[in-house]
This record gives C-alpha cells, sequence and structure tokens, in this order.
C-alpha cells in the first residue's frame, strides 16, 4: 500500500516549484533608463520642495550644488546621470554628444522618453523637465530683482530664464 497521499505529492511539488527562483523579466532600455533617474529626480524634487519653505536663496543653493552632488552620488558602476538643457544656466550642465539630439526633439514637440544605443555598447535615456509653477521662481519670466541678483552672482551666463509653465525646460539623462 502506497503511504504517500495526493495531498502530500502535491504540496511537495509546490513547496519544490517556489523554492526555484523564477528568472527575472527582462526590462526593456527605457524602462531600465526611467528606474535609473527615478532616485534622482525623486530626490531633486524634494529637496527643492523643501528649500522653497526656507526660501528662494535655499532652493538656489540645491539646484547650485545639491543637484550636481545628488548626480554624482547616484552615478556608480558604470552609471553616469546628470541634467542639461538648450538654455543652460551652469556650462558644466553642458549635455552629452548623444543627448543633443533627444534636447532638439523635445523642442520639437516631442514628449516621450528617449532611448538610445550608444557607439561604445552602452546605454542613454533622456527625458524631458517640463516647468512647473514653482520652477518659475527661477526660471520664469519675470523674475524677482534679488532671485535675479542670485542667479547672476551664481551664474554669470545664466540662459536659464524665461519660461513659462509647461514649456520644454530642458532633460534628465543617464547613460549606462
Amino acid at each position: 500500500m502506497n503511504t504517500r497521499s495526493p495531498v502530500a505529492l502535491v504540496t511537495a511539488a509546490f513547496l519544490i516549484a517556489c523554492s526555484v527562483a523564477a528568472p527575472e523579466p527582462e526590462i526593456g532600455q527605457t524602462e531600465q533608463g526611467a528606474v535609473l533617474l527615478a532616485p534622482f529626480k525623486a530626490n531633486l524634487k524634494d529637496k527643492l520642495v523643501t528649500s522653497m519653505q526656507s526660501g528662494v536663496d535655499e532652493a538656489i543653493a540645491v539646484c547650485n550644488t545639491a543637484a550636481p552632488a545628488i548626480a554624482e552620488s547616484l552615478s556608480v558602476d558604470g552609471v553616469v546621470m546628470g541634467r542639461s538643457s538648450h538654455k543652460l544656466r551652469s556650462p558644466v550642465n553642458a549635455a552629452p554628444d548623444w543627448v543633443e539630439p533627444a534636447i532638439e526633439g523635445y523642442l520639437a514637440g516631442k514628449s516621450e522618453p528617449v532611448a538610445v544605443e550608444l557607439d561604445d555598447g552602452r546605454r542613454g535615456y533622456v527625458e524631458p523637465i517640463m516647468m512647473q509653477p514653482l520652477c518659475l521662481t527661477c526660471h520664469g519670466q519675470e523674475l524677482q530683482p534679488d532671485v535675479a541678483q542670485k542667479l547672476a552672482e551664481l551664474y554669470p551666463e545664466d540662459q536659464a530664464t524665461g519660461f513659462a509653465d509647461g514649456e520644454f525646460r530642458g532633460v534628465f539623462w543617464v547613460e549606462y
């Protein structure tokens, strides 16, 4: 007589099947780029919103020092990320060559993220930054005199003003 019950066999088979790791589904290049950029965008937004509660000078300091530090801290293991624009606030944020066509596309009305294969076998991903009401304080068409003065002190070559709400402002990019 067989002492193994059908329930025991099914349970054992289930436990064995569950203990074998299922292969991770591959994510596409666009999704991979978005995942890599997500912490940069979230951290920067959080710091900007928090700093604006202390005043515009604090927010300007976040963009000036914290944003590059956030990008640098997340640029590890062959991943490099940053921000850029067609109207730079700082020359340090000049786009890598491969990002320029995406910026041109956004200027022409494209709104979707862009994923590209780079010549060296790496990948690139670009997302547009659209103007939000909070951003107008430092990037809008009319700046308060104290804001304009602080920006001129920190960014003598500033071109990043004159934007309207909802307008294309620049890009987040990541290379991996």
